[in-house]
């Protein structure tokens, strides 16, 4: 037997035990961490800062009641899910630019949950981080979250208690920010899961395929074993509900990923061009590509236009398993034929999160930085806790965080050097992906959520210009759950609150 194929057998074991101890052993231990020293050192608490002007503003307000509900994903499938007002997805807000956001969250579950408003700009104290911006709202107790909703766009609100936990039970909605002057008559929200329905969701039978996935160089080999079913708002397979438009007709599509395995999405040929990612418009005149790459926490917004009067399908790509559960008819008719015969077409050019260029950059030219930070994006054993998710080889919360002042200019570099995909969002602030491997975008593009996978390395940029104590975390919350987190620690400010404790502040 030759050193490479006993190296391989020893990677694989322990590869193995690592994902045994995955299942067995749960990473966060309630009030025996503390966030790390900068973020409780400062003498401004994060409660007092970056307070917004709400006078003058039309305030649109909403109550969502967090509820156990037994949803029904499809005809034969049926899963006890956590809810915000009895449904999965939650209530779709809608609001336009400059409006106040009022949302009161009414906690009915017997755990702690919050929300935190994925993209959104808002002060920090709003960002429903459970030990970080405010305590986690316990049974049978509310909290009001206030924001200006001033930049439109497609977002979506979701529960960071536990979210690894919570958002897979369905722990989540839309929020869409309209624009004052809309140009699409019709404009439809697409929330994108998976789903564990007839498998335990970490169970120790899915290792094998882990490791074989792991080893062969997928980046969402867990992802892929760990669930069953997809979902299309909350429905699987012929429950999707079809959408219904006329010949011609042009409409937005609005597409947030809530999973946490990346999903590709075929079009019609010639039907779709993308205009906006991760709330920010986007510069592009391809028409010819048909394949929409979704990461986990994404959002895509879509020009899509019917070009036959019968009906056709938007669906997951059909090399991946339980593809069939994620296909949406679109229909000129509600009486016409939804899903008999659904076939997808011929797959042309792939459009994903770093295809187009941002109509607005933060940046004309390359900025000088005030603060370098490298991210190492890495896989690891921790003892005791089994498989870690790690960034320069820590796990949250000893991960360093990334310290910076008010109007500093923050240079970050991420390198993934593990085996697994990672969707990195950056809470509160917007970045500009300026290079990929080494190889500068010729038109920036701005985002707050960067999908990085194996052996890549991308170069980003933000302003310092919202002041608190914000994550920065992966978004296969799977990972987040294992370590993979960290903070923008602002100089000056501090964060009163306390992981763990009485209240249970699990802000993975």
């Amino acid at each position: 037997m030759n050193r490479k194929v006993i190296g391989s057998i020893l990677i694989i074991g322990l590869v193995g035990i690592g994902m045994i101890v995955f299942f067995r052993s749960p990473w966060y231990k309630s009030g025996d961490m503390g966030l790390p020293k900068g973020v409780k050192d400062g003498e401004t608490s994060i409660l007092e800062v970056s307070a917004q002007e709400k006078k003058g503003h039309p305030v649109k307000k909403f109550v969502l009641t967090a509820e156990e509900k037994q949803w029904e994903i499809s005809e034969d499938k049926k899963v006890a899910a956590w809810t915000y007002n009895g449904t999965v997805p939650g209530e779709s807000l809608r609001v336009t630019e400059g409006d106040v956001v009022q949302v009161k969250l009414k906690n009915e579950l017997d755990v702690p949950v919050t929300i935190h408003w994925h993209g959104v700009l808002l002060p920090n104290r709003m960002d429903g981080i459970p030990g970080l911006t405010q305590d986690a709202v316990q049974p049978g107790e509310s909290f009001t979250y206030e924001f200006v909703a001033n930049d439109a766009g497609t977002y979506w609100y979701h529960s960071h208690q536990q979210s690894s936990i919570q958002v897979d039970k369905g722990l989540y909605g839309s929020l869409v920010v309209e624009e004052k002057d809309n140009e699409y008559k019709k404009d439809e929200v697409f929330i994108l899961d998976e789903w564990a329905v007839n498998q335990e969701r970490e169970d120790i039978s899915n290792m094998g395929g882990m490791m074989m996935g792991a080893m062969s160089g997928d980046g969402e080999a867990d992802t892929k074993q760990m669930y069953d079913t997809f979902t299309v708002n909350g429905k699987a397979g012929n429950a999707i509900e079809p959408l219904t438009m006329e010949a011609g007709e042009r409409a937005r599509l609005r597409f947030v990923n809530a999973g946490y395995q990346e999903h590709r999405l075929v079009f019609p040929e010639g039907s779709m061009k993308v205009i906006a990612n991760d709330a920010e418009n986007v510069v592009s005149e391809d028409h010819n590509s048909n394949v929409l790459e979704i990461a986990p926490g994404e959002r895509v917004d879509v020009e899509f236009t019917k070009t036959d009067k019968e009906t056709v399908f938007i669906g997951q790509e059909q090399s991946v398993e339980n593809a069939e559960d994620m296909v949406i008819p679109v229909v000129s008719d509600e009486n016409q034929n939804r899903h008999q015969d659904a076939s997808l077409a011929q797959e042309a050019g792939v459009a994903k999160g770093i295809s187009y260029g941002s109509e607005k950059p933060i940046f004309v030219d390359t900025p000088e930085p005030d603060v370098s930070y490298d991210m190492d994006l890495s896989m690891g054993m921790s003892m005791g806790e089994g498989m870690s998710f790690q960034i320069n080889d820590e796990i949250f919360p000893d991960t360093p965080p990334i310290h910076v002042s008010e109007g500093d200019i923050v240079k970050v570099t991420l390198r993934n050097n593990g085996r697994m995909n990672h969707p990195m969002h950056l809470h509160g602030h917007r970045f500009q992906v300026n290079s990929k491997n080494g190889k500068k975008f010729e038109k920036p593009i701005v985002k707050d959520l960067i999908h990085v996978k194996p052996g890549e390395e991308y170069v980003i940029y933000f302003k310092a210009d919202n002041v608190g104590e914000w994550l920065f975390h992966c978004h296969d919350n799977n990972h987040a759950a294992r370590g993979m987190v960290t903070i923008v620690d602002y100089e000056g400010v501090y964060s009163p609150f306390d992981l763990g404790g009485e209240k249970e502040n699990q802000p993975n």
